[in-house]
């Protein structure tokens, strides 16, 4: 008597324990910010000579706005210079109006300078694949703009011209020169897109590598080619957010209670079994179906691949009249924020039910709609498994 006395006080202690046991978890919530970036490297103009020949300096600054994670907008103005290159080699030796006359050119290089206001459109890479994380050290943009590039100080250009048609002149080809030639001042349209790599230092600091792509049209070398004319940018450089980027705040969840365990001896005895009872009539149920309609991350979206199930629902519900679903959505609770979560599971199973209605006619009365979010058992073991809207219908 005294030993049970003693077991039992054991295991409600420990009850009382596991019911007292809690989890603190960190929600981070987005907050939109300004930013402004400096950056400075180098541009090449593509030209008809061989990579790093038509390098030249390059800078930029720019003032930008986060809307959400994952989209952003900015004000971008790129300048320095840019530059142009002709592979020739042509001479003349004769006599040219009673004089003996030798003229040779060889390859032309020029340069002049520019500025290029765009506005763009940035897409964080980063949290649109794994999901909004602000801890990230690294995030990678998708920049795409257009603008105008403004260009002046093409004296060079000029001068290499006038050489290519002094030789012509000599040679009788009046065709030698710059077919585009441009002078003074000329402002073009201006298409870019490329990737700004950003790394984390600090709340408000980070340190990025921007590429760029850039295209006009034809000419903006002085040249004639038929198509348009590129350059690229390469800068490094940094920025500066102001404000924070997220606001940081902690809940408390209680743990599931654990239930002392409970062991039993056990006693065989003789039991009688009751007589057949006939003429009794049971409840005919429909057979049970279940289908798991699985999600990509970050999207509630059906695609071609498991609309099938959907569709093997319909019929379910179409062959038994009685018979009703439960969609219950859920998210990987190991990406995202709780609130992105809840919003993602909710949506999931009521793409899943509006596809039932609108597609196959199935009465709304038929159809239970659940949401379990992040903070709910998972159904999977496997995280990426649990993108995931399940119906079951009996």
């Amino acid at each position: 008597m005294k030993l049970n006395k003693i077991l039992l006080a054991g295991a409600m202690l420990f009850a009382g324990a596991s019911a007292m046991a809690q989890e603190t978890i960190t929600e981070y919530t987005y907050v939109p910010n300004w930013y402004i970036q400096g950056q400075f490297g180098g541009q090449e103009t593509l030209g008809e000579t061989s990579f790093g020949k038509l390098l030249c300096p390059n800078a930029q600054l720019a003032v930008g706005y986060n809307f959400n994670p994952y989209v952003g907008a900015r004000l971008a103005v790129n300048a320095w210079q840019s530059k142009g290159a002709l592979e020739f080699n042509g001479s003349f030796n004769g006599v040219v109006n009673d004089q003996q006359v030798s003229y040779a050119v060889g390859n032309q290089r020029w340069k002049w300078n520019y500025v290029a206001p765009t506005v763009d459109v940035t897409f964080n890479l980063t949290n649109i694949i794994g999901g909004y994380k602000p801890t990230r050290v690294v995030d990678v943009d998708l920049i795409a703009g257009v603008g105008a590039n403004i260009a002046w100080n093409n004296k060079e250009a000029v001068q290499a011209d006038a050489n290519l048609r002094q030789l012509g002149q000599y040679l009788g080809q009046n065709d030698l020169g710059l077919a585009l030639l441009w002078d003074g001042t000329k402002t073009r349209f201006v298409g870019q897109f490329g990737l700004d790599c950003n790394f984390n230092v600090s709340k408000h600091i980070s340190l990025g590598l921007e590429l760029m792509a850039n295209v006009l049209p034809d000419g903006y070398n002085s040249k004639l080619a038929h198509n348009a004319d590129w350059y690229f940018n390469g800068l490094v450089g940094i920025r500066y957010t102001f404000g924070s980027k997220y606001n940081k705040t902690t809940r408390t969840v209680e743990l599931p209670v654990q239930q002392p365990q409970v062991i039993e001896r056990i006693v065989e005895k003789v039991v009688e079994v009751p007589a057949p009872v006939t003429n009794v009539v049971e409840e005919v149920r429909p057979e049970m179906l279940r289908r798991d309609v699985f999600f990509r991350i970050n999207t509630y979206t059906i695609t071609k691949d498991e609309m099938y199930k959907v569709n093997e629902v319909a019929e379910f519900l179409k062959n038994h009249p009685n018979a009703k679903v439960v969609i219950t959505g859920y998210a990987d609770k190991g990406t995202g924020t709780l609130a992105i979560n809840l919003r993602l599971s909710k949506q999931r199973a009521e793409v899943v039910a509006n596809t039932l209605k609108s597609n196959y006619n199935i009465a709304a009365d038929r159809i239970i709609v659940k949401s379990m979010g992040e903070a709910e058992e998972q159904p999977y073991a496997d995280p990426v498994d649990n993108r995931v809207a399940i119906c079951v219908c009996e």
